[in-house]
């Protein structure tokens, strides 16, 4: 050890400038460091969607959704298979185990779907598969504004200018549009006119399709020259539609389709609709970010594009953002920053209290940046972002004990031993440190090492701050073992600091009498303690539970569900009351509200399901987020009654659509095959939820139903008739509109359609008098002669999970704490619900992932405490002083959980994070007594004058230590900004856990120690405070 100071002597020169370009290349590297607010939760999953307009639920289910899932099944690595079907819209969520490879796995849906194609029945149906994003991904919302333009002009706008451009710009996955309608080229067809002219709606689509081609003709040589030949038949303008022949009449006379009906532009059917702020409908974009890029550098690469694609749009036509993921990010950010500088400026002035010089406390807090430019660079190597939890357990106090440690310990001896070389009175110190010191890092490295053996969800969220954590604490060791000794000696050499600051000669003068009391009182001592040990245990039982804190994002989401048979303009009429409503709280900035399903089915809402973003102003004065929830939550149900609110913030509700697939904090699948049996049991457990204190938002969002006309082909009458079954299905999907063919206009792709006159089919009677052709084109039957056509009802959505059918029922908490809301829900639930043979109930939500790190942290945290406890006997040589560093943990612990109760937090895994960084710190000030405690007594002094001097002697950094790592955290425990809710309990644990352990190890460890080596004397000069030196 000694020849290894000597070295880093002699190269301090080379070593001092490898830590100045070290910094340089960390703070390069910072640069391309991705910031989030919160770090990405989604699992590894891939989307299938198809959309089938006019296909019942039932059918969507049986005919898309079961033969996409079974094609599905089987891929290596996947571990869950959730679908959604609804009315025309089948959605399949594919979901893998974390380790596995995103593209890989997307290369083996796309093979499944080929296969999928295959199974499919019915016609015309596209398999697509979802953005490379996750659910975590839509960074960026604006509105396309244009006066004077239709919402269809927008939509195609939208669609052919705006977001292809949008998708160049670098970490851009895909654009979702929302509101207004797809353009489509229609004709109305008129039925007498079909009869008239002896035609079939199947004559129509077929002539559409058959007019809209092109072909090569391969290319002639004339005269040297290659001319290519290409012939033409595309459609180009409304009017080439509009002279479509459909059939050459007598005579040679073409009939045309303009002559079948009203040719003009005409929306698609619409799955949905975008609103906002009362004011009628508009056209929206959300862009969605790829998986694995930075929101900050993409969002950066958006705003540099708007200019060139605002330039690029019709005169008057802007693009209005209205929410924007930089906006949470960057108050998060700043908090975190905030924080960060508040402890390194505390800590400064702590160590300027406790050692009394300026240059003696710089040179100690010289390793916080080190330290922070190592730690980020290994994020930016590991691929873990700048976020509200990666750095959120960063506390500088911890960070700059070692040194501390050290550069005290040099300046003691140089007060006692004023007449040794200054340099060799720092090698001298830096061997005799350098043991306990290391062995405090290890230890507060392998209390940490237990986080990252989390999985999955409670995995992606806890294990980049442990990683972290760790690699700060890992470059302030290196930093203080190769750096500190060199610059103690060029920067210390002509230092002279007091014997005692008056902070520390206030507080010793007070410590001194008081453990003399306490030695002459050991058994009161140590049972006060246990008592506390106790009572803190007995609190413990009292507190609540909950995954992690809710961040507050400053916008909030309602989503209302209404009727599922409510037409799609009767919502949007009260839905626009809704936001005239909640716009009228002085807090609201603007409301903007999704109904239905956008463009990308990622969410597949029914058209009765409004999603509302609601952005707050900033900053935010007068009433809390969660008075002003439950104010506009009070007003929404007085005025309209005709839905079900259900609260949540857009990042929260994306979370807890991840962990439960659901929008809300607890979700109770009912698992079964019989549809009104499922429903019957979702209706018991929704009532027994609502008896249980603190329910919120409890619903079923698959109840209800939808009357759906089913039009059943009579295949007895058809075949005596002579009419064929294509015939009758063609003039079914007449009703709501045959895609066809699309064509190419102004740089827009442009889908055709043919229907029915509405004014032919809006009753079932109507429907019945349709006309189909006979197949020997002699005459036309009516179509209720050919099929069966009834009113039933059925479901508007049938979820399923793992390939059955399920029922699910949502639920928020609010006034109590997650854990005991589910603990007395789930007795409510056993007692008033019974399941039917072949029926199962799955509880999902944030509880168990607090249930599964639990369970994992109760099995890996014991095993890294006894691997610790391993460590220390090998650091102190025997099982007996190990036991005694442990004796601090209980108290610790105690302190932890009383701060938990004075401020009213419950227990979450952000506390529990406190908890291991808390037993790290007190380890590390027990090793620090006992190890000098351990020196002195090999110099022949009995055990007791060697516990109590060991406790004189160390008091300043014990003292040091707990003052600087609690102070380093008191910005976090007390902040208010934004995303502080996540970090106070941790940083209140650490504090409180840090009071108590640091009067244990002051007050009781001495007595302790004295009592474990068996040494039953107590010298009387050791007890009295007059005799300290």
């Amino acid at each position: 050890m000694r020849t290894f100071f000597e070295k880093l002597n002699q190269a301090r020169f080379l070593l001092l400038a490898f830590l100045v370009l070290l910094m340089a290349g960390g703070c390069v590297v910072l640069s391309g460091l991705p910031v989030e607010a919160v770090p990405d939760i989604s699992p590894q999953q891939v989307l299938v969607s198809a959309v089938a307009p006019g296909l019942a639920t039932e059918e969507v289910e049986k005919l898309i959704t079961f033969p996409v899932e079974s094609s599905m099944a089987g891929i290596p690595g996947v571990k869950d298979l959730r679908s959604v079907s609804r009315s025309g819209v089948s959605v399949v969520y594919v979901q893998f185990e974390d380790g596995s490879d995103i593209n890989l796995d997307r290369t083996r849906v796309n093979e499944r779907m080929a296969q999928a194609r295959t199974l499919l029945s019915v016609p015309g149906v596209t398999l697509n598969m979802g953005p490379l994003t996750t659910g975590m991904g839509e960074i960026f919302q604006f509105q396309l504004k244009g006066p004077g333009l239709s919402l269809m002009d927008l939509n195609r706008l939208m669609n052919w200018t705006v977001a292809p451009q949008l998708k160049l710009v670098p970490g851009v996955a895909e654009v979702n549009i929302g509101g207004g309608a797809e353009e489509t080229w229609e004709v109305t067809l008129d039925p007498p006119r079909l009869l008239a002219y002896g035609l079939s709606v199947g004559d129509v689509y077929r002539a559409i399709d058959a007019s809209n081609a092109a072909a090569g003709g391969g290319w002639i040589e004339h005269h040297a020259e290659q001319q290519v030949v290409a012939g033409r038949g595309l459609l180009r303008s409304l009017k080439d539609f509009g002279a479509i022949t459909v059939k050459t009449g007598p005579g040679g006379t073409a009939i045309r389709l303009r002559d079948l009906g009203r040719i003009n532009t005409g929306p698609r059917t619409r799955l949905g609709a975008v609103t906002r702020d009362g004011k009628g409908e508009i056209v929206t974009g959300v862009v969605m970010m790829e998986k694995g890029g930075s929101s900050d550098a993409t969002l950066a690469g958006i705003r540099a594009a708007l200019p060139a694609i605002t330039q690029s749009l019709p005169a008057g036509v802007t693009l209005a953002p209205y929410y924007n993921r930089a906006m949470l990010t960057n108050r998060t950010i700043a908090t975190v920053r905030e924080n960060l500088l508040i402890g390194a400026a505390l800590v400064v002035a702590v160590l300027l209290a406790v050692i009394g010089n300026l240059r003696a406390s710089l040179l100690i807090a010289s390793v916080i940046p080190f330290a922070l430019v190592c730690a980020m660079t290994g994020m930016w190597v590991f691929g873990i972002s700048a976020n509200l939890l990666s750095l959120g357990a960063i506390d500088f106090g911890m960070i700059v004990d070692s040194s501390l440690v050290v550069v005290e310990h040099v300046l003691s001896r140089r007060l006692k031993e004023p007449n040794l070389p200054f340099g060799t009175l720092v090698r001298s110190s830096a061997e005799q440190i350098v043991r306990p010191v290391s062995f405090a890092i290890l230890v507060i490295i392998m209390v940490y090492l237990p986080v990252l053996t989390l999985e999955g969800i409670e995995g992606r969220m806890f294990r980049p701050m442990a990683q972290t954590v760790i690699m700060a604490l890992a470059a302030s060791l290196l930093y203080c073992l190769v750096w500190i000794p060199i610059l103690c000696v060029s920067v210390l050499r002509n230092t002279h600091v007091p014997h005692e600051t008056r902070l520390m000669a206030w507080l010793r003068r007070h410590y001194l009498p008081l453990f003399s009391r306490c030695v002459r009182r050991p058994r009161l001592l140590v049972g006060g303690s246990l008592g506390v040990c106790l009572l803190a245990a007995g609190l413990a039982m009292t507190l609540g539970s909950e995954f992690v804190p809710q961040l507050e994002e400053g916008a909030l989401t309602l989503t209302a569900t209404r009727l599922p048979s409510t037409a799609l303009q009767t919502v949007l009429g009260s839905v626009q009351q809704q936001e005239r409503l909640i716009k009228s709280f002085p807090e609201v900035e603007t409301v903007v509200s999704n109904t239905g399903t956008g463009a990308i089915p990622t969410d597949p809402m029914g058209q009765n399901e409004t999603d509302s973003f609601i952005l707050l102003k900033e900053p935010r004065t007068g009433r809390s987020q969660a008075e002003l929830v439950a104010a506009i939550n009070k007003t929404l149900q007085e005025n309209l009654p005709d839905a079900l609110y259900s609260w949540s913030q857009p990042v929260q509700m994306r979370m807890d659509d991840l962990l439960s697939g659901v929008r809300t904090q607890i979700a109770v699948s009912v698992y079964g095959d019989d549809l009104p049996t499922l429903s019957r049991l979702g209706g018991q457990v929704v009532k027994a939820l609502n008896s249980v204190r603190g329910a919120a938002d409890v619903m079923a969002p698959d109840d209800g139903t939808i009357p759906f006309l089913h039009i059943d082909v009579n295949r007895e009458n058809a075949g005596r008739l002579n009419v064929r079954v294509q015939d009758i299905l063609d003039m079914v999907e007449a009703i709501g509109g045959h895609i066809g063919r699309p064509a190419t206009a102004d740089n827009a792709i442009i889908a055709t359609q043919a229907h029915l006159d509405p004014s032919q089919t809006h009753t079932l009677a109507a429907i019945g008098d349709l006309r189909v052709p006979q197949a020997d084109g002699r005459g036309t039957v009516l179509l209720s002669q050919v099929a069966d056509i009834r009113q039933q009802d059925g479901p508007p959505r049938i979820s399923r999970d793992g390939i059955r059918r399920r029922v699910v029922i949502q639920a928020n908490v609010r006034g109590r704490d997650l854990a005991s809301y589910v603990a007395e829900a789930q007795k409510a639930v056993q007692r008033t619900v019974t399941l039917p043979h072949g029926y199962t109930m799955r509880w999902d939500g944030q509880f168990r992932n607090l249930q599964s790190a639990s369970k994992r942290l109760a099995i890996v945290v014991p095993v890294a405490l006894t691997l610790i406890f391993l460590l220390l006997v090998a650091a102190l040589g025997t099982v007996r002083l190990a036991l005694l560093v442990f004796c601090n943990l209980p108290l610790a612990a105690s302190g932890g959980i009383f701060a938990l109760v004075l401020r009213g937090l419950p227990f979450s895994i952000s506390a529990g994070i406190g908890f291991i960084a808390l037993f790290g710190v007190a380890v590390l000030n027990g090793v620090v007594l006992v190890s000098t405690a351990e020196q002195i007594r090999r110099r022949g002094v009995d055990a007791v004058r060697a516990g109590f001097t060991a406790a004189r002697e160390r008091f300043r950094p014990v003292m040091a230590t707990a003052l600087v790592a609690s102070l380093g955290f008191f910005p976090m425990a007390f902040s208010a900004s934004a995303g502080a809710e996540v970090e106070r309990p941790l940083a209140s644990v650490v504090i409180g856990g840090l009071v108590t352990s640091t009067l244990l190890t002051l007050f009781v460890l001495p007595l302790l120690y004295a009592r474990f080596m068996k040494q039953k004397t107590r010298p009387k000069e050791d007890t009295e405070p007059a005799c300290v030196s």
